[in-house]
């Protein structure tokens, strides 16, 4: 089983392979995406070939959810922990075929995490054990990730403040009725890189206000 230590699942799974095409900067325009370092780093041999395994090549493996089916009820699946599976570049029938799967397998909990949300209404409603997300790093890009959850339907939707880069002001009136989670959590381990507290406060009181769950990541 492809077993994670993200800490708000159980297993990632990965379908759809090859070098994301976002290319995700912080503040000071540094790219930070681990799954497309991991890439760049053994996309070749010693030799000079390809690893096949590390193709830049972006491509659906039909059978890479098949594992799903034995997985224990109640588990937490994350879909496209190294790929955005939302942008232009993934083909509708890889979609209808992961939530396809999703459907079959009822007793699990699939997650899904976008930082191109003006795509996800394209698929809603999506299937009553998917989770919905989206990736927001300061204030602007909160404004229009609630914009956009408010307007699919999920079972759970919710913001993943990681890395939190800025302060972001959540509207404490009807939250709860976008959101029913947010994640805070840092770009890398290590203070250089920690948010400010009162950032992290101010989402949180935000949060516990609208009776909003909240998983801090340390």
């Amino acid at each position: 089983m492809p077993k994670t230590r993200i800490e708000w699942c159980d297993f990632t799974i990965n379908p759809v392979k090859g070098l994301c095409p976002v290319a995700c900067k912080d503040n000071q325009g540094k790219e930070y995406c681990y799954a497309r370092r991991m890439y760049k780093r053994f996309h070749l041999r010693s030799d000079g070939t390809i690893n096949p395994a590390w193709d830049y090549e972006i491509r659906f493996v039909s059978d890479a959810m098949d594992c799903c089916l034995d997985m224990k009820a109640g588990s937490k699946v994350f879909i496209g922990s190294t790929m955005e599976l939302f942008g232009e570049w993934i083909k509708p029938e890889w979609l209808r075929s992961i939530f396809g799967v999703a459907e079959l397998c009822h007793d699990i909990t699939f997650i899904f995490l976008t930082k191109q949300p003006q795509n996800l209404i394209k698929w809603s409603p999506f299937p009553s054990n998917c989770w919905v997300g989206v990736t927001v790093t300061d204030d602007y890009h909160q404004i229009e990730a609630l914009a956009w959850l408010s307007r699919i339907e999920a079972k759970v939707k919710f913001l993943s403040c990681e890395p939190l880069l800025g302060e972001i002001i959540l509207p404490y009136a009807g939250l709860e009725k976008v959101i029913q989670w947010v994640i805070i959590g840092q770009q890398t381990p290590g203070t250089k890189t920690a948010p400010k507290i009162e950032w992290v406060e101010e989402i949180v009181k935000a949060c516990d206000k609208a009776g909003v769950a909240v998983f801090l990541k340390y």
